[in-house]
């Protein structure tokens, strides 16, 4: 193949393959679509002077609200979704509390537990107690 040989020849053209299309849709979204409940926590807010101090940003959709309703978290008709939601998720904390101190409790050695004491009225002023 000579010098000329190689300026004759028609350029290689390349035919790209069409891109998939990348879904750009949101986990929200994807949930509504399929008619499934969906809450996820955006961000946290932390008080630097107070670390135990703080906020949550949620985002939920329809179907979250519709199933919070149903299990009883709306107390008053038409009431705003931030407020079922916010009563929701103070309920999840307090059950989170109970849990830790339950099992911070069972981990505490016998001596350090309260004892509980029981009384009973046995009548005539005398009382069982055990």
């Amino acid at each position: 193949m000579g010098l000329l040989d190689r300026f004759k020849r028609k350029p290689e053209v390349k035919v790209e393959e069409p891109k998939a299309k990348v879904s750009k849709k949101s986990a929200k979204d994807i949930a509504t679509e399929r008619g499934e409940p969906y809450v996820a926590i955006l961000s946290v807010e932390l008080d630097p002077e107070n670390m135990g101090n703080g906020a949550f940003e949620l985002d939920w959709n329809e179907k979250f609200i519709t199933n919070l309703v149903r299990a009883g978290y709306q107390t008053k008709p038409n009431e705003p979704e931030d407020i079922i939601v916010d009563r929701w998720f103070a309920d999840i904390c307090k059950n989170v509390i109970s849990e830790n101190y339950e099992q911070w409790e069972a981990n505490q050695p016998i001596e350090a537990r309260p004892r509980v004491v029981d009384r009973r009225d046995l009548g005539n002023g005398k009382t069982e107690v055990s």
